[in-house]
């Protein structure tokens, strides 16, 4: 799913970022301390101090903070951050040509090399333009280079989105990519404002339960304030990547693990980043999933690769066997030839369709029919769907009145196995931002930027997005933020790095990166609270996070 679309207000409006922020102290009025030497007094309670390293120019800005208790143990925190040094414009990136090293498709990358943003500046200066070309570095990821990423291209500087977008023609009649961009979006420009919402759950005070939700259904789409609101939640927000393209999958399916009620519903992409809440909201926990399926019919067996998805089409790819890459890729579908998906109960829409083999399996496991693929998943039961030789198997071994055992195993990256109970749930996105306390994103491992692949990942990772965040402090509470952006509400979003410098500077010691860009919603008692980025107002997701009073 494309999460992080350019940015609304320009042609192809991207950014990178600033300098993140600071927190709160445990009692009374204490100074936040802000990334970037940023050093304000505001009066905030209830998290831990902890300084964030700065990544960007330094500067002088002012956060203000409204504070809600909206339950014992559950405090919501609204802040804006205003830098009257910051002074963003918009100008014109003219974008290099160029292919994508995993799908062979044309791209264009608002990052070039350097022969190419010298020559191109040239020709442009040549023709009566004000070109200049702008060093861009590489972002401090783990398994990404260090120094100068490449060069960045600009045309002029301008008040108004139309008044670029008018200059705009002269680039592209010179026979160039051009794209209308707003700097405060960029990591080399300060962002001018910053619109927080950070909600803050006690599971020591907190009496209620905290839970990720599909609200049922697996299939469906809803907007985070309305599930919110029809549970009675106290605080909301959106969670993980889902499909919101047929061509994808399932539209509102999760492309990456996803588990309610302790049942297993969708499967990991690799090894991606999760939120696991433990005992309705006792404990939490931030890691690197990975999940394995296995169906077995006497000694022989079978790897299920998917759960509730269309067999063959693997959203973000991640999955053995998968082409064009068996690795994580945000926002790319993969496709599998052989393959095999397990369907649950709470997989509310028409079964998939099309050659291979279906096995409807009662709630013991017991096969109840055999035959083509189609219909929909009974009430209790699963359905086992193939394609490819695992239609094959299926044919052979799921026999009506026979037994198919299915394994389900979730181990993090270090082999752990982590256990289901009956109130735990998990949600998860990509990347991880804050390990043991440290800020550790790992873009390439993650799938969300290749160091060979100027064009992938950068708006994605490095420019300014609204982001929906969640972490766990020292002393065990989760941490649940959100950042509009795309100057929704003037506000211009985060970096990753700005992202994980942010929620480290709350006090949080594991962190990871939700959902983002129009997903980004948060719902107090059923409202929204935050401003959304897509034009049409708050995007319908897949699962949330909600935090809901003692029944």
């Amino acid at each position: 799913m494309r999460r992080f679309e350019r940015p609304s207000r320009s042609m192809a409006a991207r950014a990178a970022g600033a300098a993140p922020l600071g927190a709160a102290a445990p009692q009374g009025r204490r100074r936040l301390l802000v990334a970037t030497a940023l050093s304000v007094s505001v009066a905030v309670t209830g998290l831990t101090a902890v300084s964030a390293t700065a990544t960007t120019p330094a500067g002088a800005g002012r956060w203000q903070w409204t504070t809600q208790d909206v339950a014992p143990g559950v405090q919501v925190r609204t802040g804006t951050l205003t830098r009257a040094d910051s002074a963003p414009v918009w100008t014109i990136t003219v974008q290099s040509p160029g292919t994508s090293r995993l799908t062979g498709a044309a791209s264009w990358s608002d990052v070039a090399p350097a022969d190419w943003a010298t020559a191109t500046a040239g020709t442009l200066t040549a023709a009566g333009l004000d070109a200049r070309v702008e060093d861009v570095a590489w972002p401090a990821y783990t398994g990404l280079p260090h120094g100068t990423m490449g060069q960045r291209v600009r045309v002029g500087s301008y008040t108004t989105q139309a008044a670029a977008t008018a200059a705009a023609r002269s680039v592209t009649a010179a026979h160039f990519h051009a794209a209308v961009q707003w700097t405060g979006y960029d990591a080399q420009t300060p962002a001018d404002r910053e619109n927080v919402h950070v909600a803050v759950i006690d599971p020591h005070r907190f009496t209620g339960t905290v839970e990720g939700t599909h609200d049922g259904s697996v299939t469906q789409r809803e907007t985070t304030s309305s599930v919110a609101a029809g549970l009675g939640s106290l605080v909301g927000v959106n969670a993980g990547f889902f499909v919101t393209a047929d061509a994808d999958g399932v539209q509102g399916t999760q492309s990456g693990i996803g588990a309610y009620d302790g049942q297993l519903q969708s499967m990991a992409s690799g090894t991606r980043a999760a939120l696991v809440i433990q005992n309705g909201g006792h404990r939490f926990r931030v890691a690197n999933l990975a999940t394995e399926v296995t169906a077995r019919v006497g000694g022989a067996s079978l790897a299920v690769q998917g759960i509730n998805r269309v067999p063959g089409t693997v959203r973000d790819c991640g999955r053995p066997g998968a082409r064009p890459s068996d690795l994580p890729w945000q926002d790319v579908t993969c496709t599998l030839a052989d393959d095999a998906v397990l369907f649950t109960d709470r997989f509310s829409a028409a079964l998939p369709t099309g050659a291979g083999t279906q096995a409807v399996l009662d709630a013991a496991g017991r096969v109840v029919s055999v035959g083509a693929r189609g219909g929909a998943v009974p009430a209790g039961d699963r359905v086992l769907q193939g394609i490819g030789s695992a239609g094959d198997w299926l044919s052979a071994h799921a026999v009506v009145g026979r037994t198919v055992q299915v394994d389900e195993e979730i181990r993090d990256e270090h082999g752990g196995r982590v256990h289901l109970g009956p109130r735990d749930s998990i949600v998860s996105a990509a990347p991880v931002l804050v390990r043991n306390g440290r800020v550790g994103i790992d873009a390439v491992r993650e799938g969300t930027m290749d160091p060979k692949d100027l064009s992938y990942g950068y708006a994605w990772s490095e420019i300014r997005q609204p982001r929906t965040l969640a972490g766990v402090d020292a002393r065990g509470r989760l941490i649940l933020a959100t950042v509009d952006g795309r100057l929704a509400g003037g506000s211009e979003g985060f970096t990753l790095n700005e992202a994980a410098s942010f929620i480290r500077s709350l006090g949080a010691v594991q962190a990871l990166n939700l959902d983002g860009g129009g997903s980004t919603a948060m719902a107090v008692n059923g409202t929204l609270v935050n401003s959304t980025s897509d034009a049409t107002g708050e995007r319908a997701v897949g699962d949330t996070v909600q935090v809901l009073p003692q029944r």
